[in-house]
This record gives C-alpha cells, structure tokens and sequence, in this order.
C-alpha cells in the first residue's frame, strides 16, 4: 500500500511532541525522501524505514527548517556503510546552497551527493507508473509543492510545502485523494497559510481528505479551533491535523 510517513509536523520552531516539517514516500519508487528536518536517520529510524534504502531526497526549498538535517544524514548513512550516492532533487539554486553548506561544515566522510536539478513543472519518475508533478508555490523563497500520482488509476496525494494560498497549488492538488497542506498561522500571512485558508483550497480542488502540517496547537491555534476553522472555509471531506510518525496511507 503506497504511503507517506509524516517524520515531522511542526514548524520552523520544534515542540516537544512536534519537530519540522519533513515526510517520506514509501510506496513505489521509495523509500523517498522530502526535505529534512532534523534527526533525520533517527526519525526514519522510527518509522520503520532503513535510511539506507533511501531511493533519493527531494528537497522542496532552502529554509532551514526544511534543510538542517541533511548534512547529519549524508554523514549518518556513510558511517552505517552506504557508499553508494545519493539523488537530491531540488530548485537549482536549493542544491548550489546545500552544496556549499556541506563545504562550509566540511562534511567530508558522508554518502555522495548525486545533484539533481528540477524545474517546477517537471515530472520525476519513480516506479510502476507512479510519478511526482511539481509545482511553484507562492513562499518568500522558490518552493515546491509535489503531486505523487499513479496517472493509470487515478490516484494521487499532493503536498504543499509551504506556500499562501495559490492557483498553482489548487490546480496540482485537484482530485487528489489527499492533500497534505501547511496551517502555519492564524491570520493571512505572506507565504503561508491559515487553517481556515486551507479548507478553502481542499475544497475548491476537491479533494476527500485534508492533513494539516506545518502547524502548531501553540504559535497556530489549539486543534479544535483548527479544525472548525478549517469546515469554515467549506472543506466537507476528511480533515486532521498532522502528527509525528503518522503514516498516511493513499
């Protein structure tokens, strides 16, 4: 059954039950990882994924909370044995940036980076029909939002990354079975998104079921507010919020 593994949840800033925002695709073409949040190796560790396994990384864009972990793991996988490279996928700009960051922190015992360029717009392959769509977001700096899709039978589940609210994001995420989406804060916010933001956007795309990340019960609102705010901006389907280690299943 093809799945992603909410590895965090939280925003830019940690909670004790609630790290940064990073997932994982074990379905086909998988294990694949998006972005890195931090305690990486440990937390896939948890999930019951080998990082060594790991098929690749797609990292959505280059803020630190979405990036920090990425030197610890290319360092933890060569000390647990793997040689062998591994795929990064990302914004030209993003892998420059995380090229240099690894030079400046002279990583020099890691797993080596195979640097792989996306445009947004472009399709990544995986396996048994599956693919990855891509898309803009609108953020305050170039990002991603992914569509992992099996095109043959209709099947799909889209994640945001972080964004507002955008035409893109509705028209990558339409149909979709599920929608992983951002809930940073609680009022319109440049480059984020509202709970309320988000039901609105679940439902205009039509989605069946909304999983809010990126969010916090403290710096966003408490979890019963979320989810009322969310019905308040029409979203009718299945809609939760996000937790730590949770598999979400296509």
């Amino acid at each position: 059954m093809p799945r992603m593994i909410l590895l965090g949840t939280g925003t830019g800033l940690p909670e004790v039950d609630r790290g940064n925002t990073h997932m994982v695709w074990d379905g086909p073409g998988g294990p694949l990882l998006v972005d890195a949040g931090g305690c990486t190796y440990e937390r896939l560790l948890r999930a019951g994924v080998d990082p060594q396994a790991l098929t690749g990384v797609i990292i959505t864009h280059s803020h630190c909370d979405h990036i920090n972990g990425l030197p610890g793991l290319l360092f933890s996988m060569r000390l647990a044995g793997r040689e062998a490279p591994l795929p990064i996928h990302g914004l030209a700009p993003v892998l420059h940036l995380l090229e240099r960051t690894l030079e400046a922190m002279q990583v020099e015992f890691h797993v080596p980076a195979d640097w792989r360029p996306l445009q947004p717009g472009d399709t990544l392959a995986l396996a048994e029909g599956w693919q990855v769509r891509t898309a803009l977001t609108a953020h305050s700096r170039p990002c991603l939002a992914l569509r992992f899709e099996e095109p043959a039978r209709g099947r799909a589940l889209v994640y945001s990354s972080d964004t507002e609210p955008c035409a893109a994001v509705e028209e990558l995420a339409r149909g979709a079975a599920t929608l992983i989406h951002e809930a940073t804060v609680a009022e319109p916010f440049a480059g984020h998104t509202t709970p309320q933001q988000a039901g609105a956007l679940a439902a205009a795309a039509g989605v069946a079921r909304l999983v809010l990340v990126h969010y916090s019960p403290r710096w966003t609102m408490p979890e019963p507010a979320a989810l009322a705010a969310v019905a308040a901006g029409g979203f009718a389907g299945v809609a939760e919020i996000g937790r730590d280690g949770q598999v979400v299943e296509m």
